[in-house]
């Protein structure tokens, strides 16, 4: 189930990772036109760029610069083979650089020490980049030091910002354009137009990414890679990735699929009891629920990496899965030889990445359990249907396979659970059991206020530390927690939500009433980036 099975039926748009913090979004915003999209590393050999016949190349930013020896280049014969295959180039911020300095042109530090923000920009009449926009100025978002001075020949600039720097270009007889600036950010003026014009006006990209498709691909993929006697085991979370998984492997396995739910007692409240009776009463999967919680918080104890903790619970869940694989070779006399797990398209680029990806010059944020969490000697042969997808596309097939909209909407819960929202060891003083009802109470009053559905995520975290306050007219010293509520439409980049203060009023109120343990509530409004969604 590779990235290129994919990429020989649909056209590729290959965005190329110089290290942007925006990359990944570049990679969704080409989704939400209905193309498919595949990030590859900068430094990609020409031999791989090959492989996926690309229909256009982006080039994304970076924080390198082109004059500091070893900073990333794209491979020798690029822009010979884009040229003789017809293959618009689109440079994004160091990618234009790249290519004004590889072409022949020069790239020096800006004048006036950078660009950063939003700023207006003056466009060129009669250019081909901007051919749809009526405006002659436009507001873009700026995040550069260098900037082009001099323009390889055949090139043109067609657009400057207001203080004088070259910050679009382009070559129309070679198809090599250039944005100084981040049309994929939501900042820029009609950025997502830009993009739109650069796909189909110019590159003439077919729209021809949807889900019901990309859903009968999946289908017929596991039936071709699963023989007809073959048996699969699911690791299922409870979240809406591995349920859609899930649902979907089913469809063709039937009841060769054995579903396992792990309550690895890392679990929000109720969980168990909650997802267990939509998997048997309205998904009518074959699941069997393991209490693993003792063994997985005794390999906890003492551990308060974050990095450390999610690789031992993501070993954790393989040795349950390979005791129950046992299980069911004593039962039918076969062991299952595939592991179907939910890992989404950010889960893989967020991760360390495992031998032989490649991606190299974006920096590793978090091992997801799903993949940098996993042992070498698995013993599985992996199925992950969604491996190149984001979650609203997840959500799109699971409406396509009846998943019911409630279960569609619900929140994602990371794999991991309560271990990345409690901060250091958590199997101390009770901290689990604190937090579990401190997000209760939190969750059910964003429903009580008819919120949840404009959130797209939001959780308690349980802090390190202990702070003075008064409960019951008398000194307390009790824990801290944080809540946290972001609005995203991937993942990727997210903003904190703005309750009213009537809001944040009540749930801390509700909260240093029913938890007596806690005497103090923090609301985190940290955006994505600089922080991540979750803490851990």
């Amino acid at each position: 189930m590779a990235a290129n099975g994919t990429a020989n039926q649909h056209a590729v748009v290959l965005i190329l990772d110089y290290g942007s913090q925006y990359t990944q979004l570049i990679t969704r915003r080409v989704r939400e036109l209905s193309m498919f999209s595949m990030l590859f590393p900068g430094d990609a050999s020409l031999d791989r760029i090959k492989s996926v016949s690309p229909r256009c190349i982006i080039l994304s930013g970076g924080p390198n610069s082109v004059h500091v020896e070893g900073s990333p280049r794209v491979p020798d014969g690029f822009f010979e083979y884009c040229g003789e295959n017809n293959i618009p180039i689109l440079g994004i911020c160091y990618g234009m650089q790249m290519i004004t300095h590889i072409l022949g042109g020069e790239v020096k530090p800006a004048v006036h020490g950078g660009e950063y923000g939003r700023m207006p920009m003056d466009i060129a009449p009669s250019s081909q980049l901007f051919s749809f926009l009526s405006s002659t100025t436009v507001n873009v978002w700026m995040s550069h030091g260098d900037e082009a001075v001099t323009l390889p020949a055949g090139f043109t600039a067609v657009a400057k910002s207001h203080q004088g720097a070259i910050v679009a270009i382009e070559n129309a007889e070679k198809r090599i354009y250039g944005f100084q600036f981040h049309p994929e950010v939501m900042h820029t003026e009609h950025g997502m137009e830009m993009i739109k014009h650069f796909l189909i006006g110019i590159a003439q990209v077919p729209a021809d990414w949807n889900m019901g498709q990309v859903l009968e691909e999946q289908l017929k993929k596991i039936a071709a890679l699963v023989g007809p006697e073959d048996h699969a085991i699911c690791a299922l979370s409870g979240g809406v990735d591995s349920t859609v998984a899930a649902t979907l492997v089913h469809k063709v396995l039937g009841d060769r699929l054995h579903c396992v739910f792990v309550d690895n007692g890392l679990l929000r409240f109720n969980e168990q009891q909650r997802v267990m009776d939509t998997f048997i009463n309205h998904l009518h999967l074959p699941v069997t629920c393991v209490d693993h919680s003792k063994a997985m918080l005794d390999r906890l104890k003492g551990m308060s990496d974050p990095e450390a903790k999610r690789k031992a619970i993501g070993a954790e869940f393989i040795e349950v899965f390979k005791t129950q694989a046992n299980e069911i070779e004593k039962r039918l006399g076969m062991k299952p030889k595939f592991l179907v797990q939910g890992t989404l398209y950010p889960d893989v680029i967020e991760s360390c990445p495992p031998p032989g990806s490649g991606q190299k010059h974006s920096h590793t944020i978090k091992s997801h359990h799903n993949v940098g969490g996993l042992p070498k000697d698995l013993q599985f042969t992996l199925i992950e249907p969604f491996r190149e997808l984001f979650k609203d596309e997840v959500r799109a097939i699971g409406r396509l396979l009846g998943v019911p909209e409630q279960f569609i909407k619900r929140h994602p819960f990371p794999g991991p659970g309560l271990a990345v929202r409690v901060l250091g060891d958590v199997t101390e003083e009770g901290k689990l059991d604190t937090l579990r009802e401190v997000d209760e109470i939190f969750i059910n009053t964003i429903r009580e206020y008819g919120l949840y559905d404009e959130i797209w995520q939001a959780f308690a975290v349980f802090l390190p530390i202990k702070a003075v306050g008064v409960q019951g007219d008398q000194r307390s010293h009790a824990h801290v927690v944080a809540l946290r509520a972001v609005t995203s439409a991937d993942g990727m980049t997210a903003d904190w939500y703005s309750f009213t203060p009537a809001f944040l009023r009540d749930v801390s109120t509700r909260i240093c009433n029913k938890v007596r343990s806690v005497n103090r509530v923090c609301y985190d409004i940290t955006s994505k980036p600089p922080g991540t969604i979750e803490w851990e």
